[in-house]
């Protein structure tokens, strides 16, 4: 039942020495998955306790190099890393991002001769026009794919906007629905809602005991769900013996924007426990930040407040802002005061407010029931 996320890159526009481009790993119930990639994050996976080969989903938020570059050379450094004798029981990495994905995916892998030793498939979320200026929308020209299915390429879907919802369906099973919504930025930018679902609550031991039930498969039945006849003909309902179920936790990581669109974005992240929100620059570059289709910490302070989420993280800094660490007395650009700025927006909400940094882990605490 542990969850957490690590931030493999949290600077803006390109790799450097301090900071690495856009990545974080998000890790639940054995599940490991990617958000954004960035040139150069198979190097930071490599640095981190990560293992790039445990990764089954990928989400890209948007086209930009900084957070697309570093994915077909994550794809083909994890096939180098395959055994080849385990080809048949591996799983289909399943990515999910913008119209045009799987047409950089497939012309990258093919023009570059790069053979997987597992499946892949694209599934494409369709950008509504309102998602950027007319000069960053994209032509069906050249987002569509043409030709073959790459060797290792399963057909992917398209998935349109949800009108009632305002916002994408990815996928729902028994552990997650993740969902994606709209961002204005100078692309068509989207972000992810990953709701975890709920659990049942524990069983009342004491309880069971009383009514005669001994521990082993009539405890699981219950747990799952399912009524149980006692000897005497007492059937004991699930709701009798179980605490009140557990929350399911909620993360939501938005892509690059100076902007959310619709009531999808709010729906979707209310209550979030962590909302992952870029502050590319401080509040006095307000004007500069978002002609580039960008945010400041006062804009992803009111996100966070219009979503009543419990913790802000902010990330997708300049790199004008140094890492903490690196970060000396009398420089012009101090990252500190971009969480300062978040927190003074913030004040009195109750909404904590943390600074990613590269390999920063935060654990993801189980939710008490109401």
């Amino acid at each position: 039942m542990t969850m957490d996320m690590t931030f493999l890159g949290t600077g803006s526009a390109y790799p450097s020495p301090h900071r690495g481009a856009s990545a974080l790993v998000l890790r639940a119930e054995g599940e490991c998955w990617l958000f954004d990639c960035g040139e150069g994050t198979q190097t930071q996976l490599m640095r981190s306790q990560l293992r790039a080969g445990r990764i089954t989903k990928v989400f890209i938020s948007h086209l930009h190099g900084d957070h697309v570059f570093g994915l077909p050379g994550l794809l083909c450094t994890v096939s180098l890393n395959t055994n080849p004798s385990s080809v048949q029981d591996q799983p289909c990495v399943e990515i999910y991002g913008p119209r045009g994905l799987r047409h950089f995916l497939r012309v990258t892998l093919g023009l570059t001769g790069s053979q997987l030793l597992f499946p892949y498939a694209v599934h494409e979320l369709e950008p509504t026009l309102d998602q950027s200026p007319p000069e960053g929308q994209l032509s069906h020209e050249m987002t569509t794919e043409s030709g073959p299915l790459h060797p290792q390429e399963q057909p992917g879907r398209s998935i349109c906007l949800d009108a009632s919802s305002d916002c994408y369906l990815l996928f729902e099973d028994k552990k997650f629905v993740v969902r994606a919504f709209r961002l204005f930025h100078r692309v068509p930018s989207f972000g992810f809602s990953v709701q975890e679902q709920d659990r049942p609550g524990r069983l009342k031991t004491e309880l069971l005991k009383e009514l005669g039930l001994k521990p082993g498969p009539l405890y699981g039945r219950l747990k799952a769900g399912q009524s149980v006849t006692l000897d005497n003909g007492r059937v004991v309902l699930p709701s009798e013996v179980l605490e009140d179920p557990i929350p399911g936790r909620k993360v939501c990581i938005l892509g690059d924007c100076s902007s959310v669109l619709g009531e999808g974005p709010l729906k979707a992240c209310n209550r979030a426990d962590i909302l992952v929100h870029e502050a590319t620059l401080g509040d006095e570059h307000h004007e500069k930040a978002v002609e580039h289709g960008h945010s400041t910490p006062k804009m992803a302070a009111a996100v966070a407040q219009a979503c009543c989420a419990r913790r802000l993280v902010l990330y997708h800094f300049s790199q004008r802002y140094k890492p903490c660490a690196l970060q000396k007395e009398g420089d012009d650009d101090d990252v500190v005061e971009l969480q300062r700025q978040a927190e003074d927006a913030l004040d009195g909400s109750g909404i904590e407010v943390t600074l990613a940094e590269d390999f920063f882990t935060l654990p993801i605490p189980l939710r008490r029931p109401q």
